[in-house]
């Protein structure tokens, strides 16, 4: 019965090494989702509000009621857009730059 229940030596001995490998890579991807959020955050708001003051009020002379509407507008073409690029950029993170010919 000893032999076959066995303790492993494996188990004190702590915890794996730290591979340090992907730490460049981590930091990139939270580095590209922190800068998409707050992207996402910042220019749909930021379109919304300047759009209906600037150019629909200001430069159309458009009413209240409809200036909100064609802002709205603009600020949910600019959350698709947002949404786009961070798709676009994280599909192309991890492929690898070549400088030359494949053959």
């Amino acid at each position: 019965m000893d032999g076959s229940v066995r303790a492993s030596s494996d188990s004190s001995a702590g915890p794996p090494p730290y591979i340090r490998g992907n730490e460049g890579s981590l930091v990139s991807a939270m580095k590209t989702l922190l800068f998409f959020t707050i992207l996402m955050v910042t220019l749909p708001i930021g379109l919304y509000f300047s759009s209906k003051a600037y150019i629909f009020e200001g430069s159309m002379k458009m009413s209240s009621s409809d200036s909100y509407f064609y802002a709205a507008i603009v600020a949910v073409l600019a959350v698709h857009v947002v949404l786009a690029l961070f798709v676009y950029v994280a599909w192309n993170e991890g492929t690898p730059k070549s400088k030359g010919k494949h053959d």
